[in-house]
């Protein structure tokens, strides 16, 4: 256990001025990938990434389906990079997202998909990296330097960037305006005391986290972050697939985080807590509606695309504490290390 602040925690209060920073100096580089994405029109955009720039991707999956209609797929990386095939992506844009932007997977599939006819935009936190030079627009998400394994800040900067690539492609002035009160929303965020959370995992080493449409995206991040940090396995699912076959491993006292956002989604979400609760598990919901469930704190942002990025950031805030209750270093997990260059 570390007996200093960790790079991790500067970094998860540096979100509020990072988000600010990009908003700023990538303004103009967002608009005009923004109007050509729109001009281009495409019938369907794809995504490459792995990691948490995957749940990044995920989660603009949700938002562009939601708001824009235009379908979106993940496409595997290894899919050029291993297998050297050809994809026809005519008419199509795709976004790579990736914080080094050094991955040689990333890059190869960016470079296919732009050869296969695809509008290429990549999101990284190093404005002069291989996957920015390969494509046809680069987004700095200018998150500053991130010196902790577990991304915290180069996510919510990627997640925030896709929304103003996708608010400027959709002409979408609400969520414009959305973007631009988040800092003060994230530093609310930050400030959320979760630590009641910390109690109900201290007997266990598993634990549920749902999510539903894009505040599944952060439920699969969430996940993510504990298995990294604090050693714990968790498992994402959406609050309606966990009623399946995840109902079984439910037993009096299973911790369950249902990260609910302030949508069409959150009376299900209610439902599905209230299900959970009813067979005795332990959980705990970002909501009002919360009854069989211990109510946690949230900052709401008043748009139900940005909610779920204040949720994360609170959830970062409350993941670096338990870790280091855990006795562990949360800047230095476990066989892992910051840029991982997968081919």
């Amino acid at each position: 256990m570390t007996a200093t602040e960790t790079h991790m925690i500067r970094e998860i209060r540096e979100i509020p001025d990072a988000t600010a920073r990009l908003l700023d100096f990538s303004s103009k580089a967002l608009a005009e990938a923004g109007r050509d994405i729109r001009a281009r029109n495409p019938a369907f955009l794809v995504t490459v990434a792995r990691g948490s720039s995957d749940h990044v991707a995920s989660f603009m999956k949700y938002a562009v389906e939601l708001t824009a209609g235009i379908p979106v797929a993940s496409v595997g990386p290894s899919v050029a990079s291993i297998y050297g095939a050809k994809l026809r992506l005519a008419g199509s844009a795709c976004l790579a997202i990736s914080q080094s932007g050094k991955s040689p997977d990333i890059v190869a599939m960016a470079e296919e998909a732009k050869r296969g006819g695809a509008l290429t935009v990549a999101l990284t936190n190093t404005a002069d990296s291989p996957l920015a030079r390969a494509s046809d627009h680069s987004i700095d998400i200018a998150a500053g330097v991130e010196k902790s394994v577990a991304a915290t800040k180069t996510f919510v900067n990627s997640a925030v960037a896709g929304l103003a690539l996708l608010a400027h492609c959709t002409e979408d002035e609400d969520l414009l305006a959305a973007l631009g009160e988040l800092p003060k929303h994230f530093s609310k965020a930050v400030a959320c005391d979760w630590s009641r959370l910390a109690g109900a995992l201290d007997d266990g080493n598993s634990l549920f986290i749902l999510g539903r449409g894009p505040s599944f995206a952060i439920a699969n991040e969430a996940a993510l972050k504990f298995k990294e940090t604090c050693g714990v396995h968790a498992e994402a699912y959406s609050a309606a697939e966990v009623m399946h076959g995840p109902w079984a491993l439910v037993t009096p006292g299973f911790p369950v985080l249902a990260l609910a956002a302030r949508d069409r989604s959150e009376p299900s979400m209610a439902e599905t807590a209230e299900a959970l609760g009813a067979k005795e598990a332990t959980v705990f919901m970002t909501s009002d509606l919360a009854r069989n469930a211990t109510r946690l704190p949230f900052a709401a942002t008043g748009h139900p695309l940005t909610d779920p990025l204040a949720l994360v950031v609170s959830f970062y805030a409350f993941v670096e504490a338990f870790a280091r209750h855990r006795g562990l270093n949360p800047d230095e997990p476990r066989n892992l290390k910051k840029v991982t260059e997968t081919r």
